[in-house]
């Protein structure tokens, strides 16, 4: 069993930045974040490797980036130029299949 934790979420301007924090047992997993919007499905944002490969969502190419401090036993994604559309909650995730594991969740808010 793997507990993720999240910090880093609130309000924030559209241009702003923002950095959330995943802590948890991660170093074997390959870590994401997704989000989910009120009223639409999660979707994939950003995810890495245990061996430090990463994917984008096309939506976020260019402002956000995924990193991992294994040592720290965290997760982080760097958010940048936010838009409104950038709204959502935030969660974390640990995946080696077959396990999987979220986090609680984190409230991220742009306003315009």
């Amino acid at each position: 069993q793997v507990q993720l934790v999240e910090s880093g979420g609130g309000l924030v301007q559209a241009g702003g930045s923002l950095r959330l924090s995943c802590a948890g047992s991660i170093r074997f997993y390959t870590m994401a974040w997704y989000r989910q919007a009120a009223g639409k499905q999660r979707e994939l944002v950003a995810s890495m490797t245990s061996g430090g490969y990463t994917y984008y969502a096309d939506t976020v190419k260019g402002r956000f980036t995924i990193s991992r401090d294994n040592a720290k036993n965290t997760v982080y994604l760097q958010m940048n130029n936010l838009k409104p559309e950038d709204t959502a909650v935030y969660y974390c995730n640990a995946n080696a299949v077959p396990h999987t594991y979220w986090g609680q969740g984190t409230q991220v808010t742009v306003s315009s």
